[in-house]
């Protein structure tokens, strides 16, 4: 397997797992060393166990980090904080993807990002949808999972307070759908949760007068 015939294959698909390259003649052993020299001469980008990127020049096209983040662990959405910058519901950037997944929680920090992976359990890994990113899709959290996704798995270690939420500064809530929000709500038998809820929702009501 030289650069130039593996180029030939995957310009178009920069992002990939070694387990794709079954395609070649070469022994898993082999592949896998010469993996490890094309990283070392700057030519791949090792994203995590098994998955690699083309460095640019090289890729056809730049792959996103959200995009990264979507396909090297699975299931997950970006969420949160990402999301919620995303969909300008907080004034900041967030420059780091993070996402839920019902796979285990993990950070990685590679090509230039830190990828953050929360818990979440799978009776709550809903509320996504594939959104245009720039050219490419990407999962991610309506506006109200992105928030509430960020309520429940605060509430797993802190009281809430709405001086946390204030901090949050919250904003474009027009839009904000309510009714989503409540019926993210009825997942739930958490009483904190629930309550924590309503003053969320009581919250937003007052930012819209």
């Amino acid at each position: 397997m030289k650069w130039t015939e593996f180029l030939n294959l995957f310009v178009e698909q920069p992002l990939f797992h070694s387990s794709m390259l079954k395609i070649f003649p070469e022994s898993e052993n082999y592949i896998h060393v010469q993996l490890s020299r094309w990283v070392g001469a700057g030519k791949l980008i090792q994203i995590r166990r098994g998955w690699y990127l083309i460095a640019e020049p090289y890729g056809s096209y730049r792959v996103s980090p959200a995009v990264i983040a979507n396909t090297v662990v699975a299931p997950s959405y970006l969420s949160l904080e990402w999301a919620l910058s995303f969909h300008g519901l907080i004034p900041e950037e967030a420059p780091n993807p993070t996402s839920v997944t019902t796979a285990r929680a993990e950070n990685f920090r590679t090509a230039g990002h830190l990828f953050i992976y929360r818990y979440i359990k799978p009776d709550y890994f809903l509320g996504y949808s594939k959104t245009l990113h720039g050219e490419q899709q990407i999962l991610i959290a309506f506006p109200e999972k992105a928030l509430w996704d960020k309520l429940y798995l605060y509430l797993r270690g802190h009281s809430f307070s709405r001086e946390w939420l204030k901090e949050l500064r919250l904003q474009n809530l027009e839009e904000f759908e309510l009714a989503k929000w409540h019926d993210y709500t009825l997942l739930t038998s958490l009483p904190s949760l629930r309550r924590a809820s309503s003053v969320v929702a009581e919250y937003i009501e007052e930012a819209r007068r």
